[in-house]
């Protein structure tokens, strides 16, 4: 089984993901460390240097790797649904779970790591909620289409990974 978390960059899917991964005695894919371990660069240094649509579909062709992977949770990047065939493969191969925060508190979330956030580097404080409504009002038809959503704002990591815990087995039940 292969289980995708989807979500904007620092909804905590990396560390939820890593969590969740240990309870089902899977492993833990970082799909954005995979690409710096691969190609051996900075995704934000590969912005610098290259840009944005050769970096997705670098990015796709690392995705569509998992498709061969068993027993895995997959942290994608918080672009990674919303291009090429990318959610639809997600769905196709695994478990596609968004985490969902407001937009409000993922600034809070992500103020002191806008520098590293390719995206993000060259916004000020004040124009980070704003960035974040807009790329979330463009992502939520992607983000949207996954199995299980969750609103992640009232929960700790360890709520969160009890609380998907739960709603897996639910799902693997139905299906």
């Amino acid at each position: 089984m292969r289980i995708y978390l989807i979500g904007y960059m620092g909804s905590g899917k990396s560390t939820v993901g890593k969590n969740l991964a240990s309870c089902l005695g899977f492993q833990f894919l970082d799909l954005d460390h995979h690409f710096e371990e691969r190609y051996r660069i900075s995704i934000l240094d590969f912005f610098d240097k290259y840009d944005e649509n050769l970096f997705r579909s670098m990015e796709r062709d690392l995705l569509h790797e998992t498709g061969a992977f068993d027993d895995v949770l997959i942290s994608t990047g918080g672009g990674t649904p919303c291009f090429f065939d990318n959610m639809k493969f997600i769905r196709e191969h695994g478990i596609a779970i968004y985490i969902r925060w407001p937009a409000g508190m993922l600034a809070e979330r992500l103020q002191n790591l806008r520098k590293k956030r390719p995206i993000l580097k060259d916004l000020d404080p004040e124009s980070l909620p704003e960035k974040i409504s807009e790329q979330l009002a463009e992502r939520e038809f992607f983000y949207g289409q996954a199995d299980i959503i969750i609103d992640a704002g009232a929960f700790s990591p360890q709520q969160l990974t009890e609380i998907l815990l739960k709603k897996i087995a639910d799902f693997t039940d139905r299906g």
